[in-house]
């Protein structure tokens, strides 16, 4: 997936100006800011979900370029927060996933995809259980379980771990780092740098909208660019074993 000069205006505000940015097979990319900063928007853009001026390809194709199914086959989308019309239990709605690949051979795969997914995220037991009965994290997890379930070459996830416990982070993280081990490519919105550091091959710094800097989450999460772009002082640490950065905010 590549996004070239990708602008979103929004109520007559331009809420993203000008971003390039890509994600290529086999790679997690964080997207991380301070609120405002773009990145649901820009998430939304790359799915095809919101009107945006410049360029956006997936698969080497143009974005508007996809009939709405074709499109569900190339990206799966988890959006910030799941919403439900109907009191469909959590089994039913991890296989609405499955749901662009009827009728192609692909479906043949259906119960392998499901029960992949719901071992992935520890939700085998909600299976029978209405999705409204079910904690906001049980939700998310249910909710990236059907993503997880679609299978697509390009997953688009926007704060997969808000609502969870710190287990089920780790987990989620380690899905996505697992897709990318499949060849899927992965952007992520995280607010927990950390968790970008330690599970990011690359990520992108945003803040009003634009780019502030993107590369390795070594390279680019400095003292100095962090605390600018959080206008909150914050300290870089060197984790003593991983060698990951563990960023703190400084407190007096």
């Amino acid at each position: 997936m590549r996004a070239t000069g990708v602008s979103v205006r929004l109520g007559g505000r331009e809420v993203v100006s000008g971003v390039d940015m890509h994600v290529d097979p086999g790679e997690v990319v964080a997207l991380v800011g301070p609120n405002g900063a773009g990145k649901s928007t820009l998430l939304a853009a790359l799915a095809g979900d919101i009107g945006y001026s410049g360029e956006i390809r997936i698969a080497g194709r143009d974005l508007t370029a996809y009939k709405a199914v074709e499109l569900a086959r190339q990206r799966s989308v988890l959006p910030q927060k799941a919403t439900l019309s109907f009191p469909f239990n959590a089994g039913e709605v991890i296989r609405m996933g499955r749901a662009p690949w009827n009728g192609r051979p692909e479906s043949a795969d259906d119960e392998d995809a499901v029960a992949e997914a719901m071992k992935w995220t520890e939700t085998s037991a909600f299976d029978q259980r209405p999705f409204p009965a079910l904690s906001g994290g049980e939700q998310a997890r249910v909710a990236l379980a059907r993503v997880l379930a679609q299978r697509t070459p390009v997953l688009l996830l926007d704060e997969p771990t808000a609502a969870l416990d710190l287990r089920h982070q780790e987990l989620v993280m380690a899905a996505a780092r697992a897709r990318a081990g499949d060849g899927a490519a992965v952007a992520v919105v995280l607010h927990d740098l950390g968790l970008a550091a330690a599970y990011a091959d690359r990520a992108y710094v945003l803040a009003a909208g634009k780019v502030r800097r993107s590369g390795p989450p070594a390279e680019v999460f400095t003292e100095e660019l962090l605390s600018e772009v959080y206008q909150h002082r914050v300290e870089v640490i060197d984790h003593p074993r991983t060698g990951t950065p563990l960023i703190v905010p400084h407190r007096s």
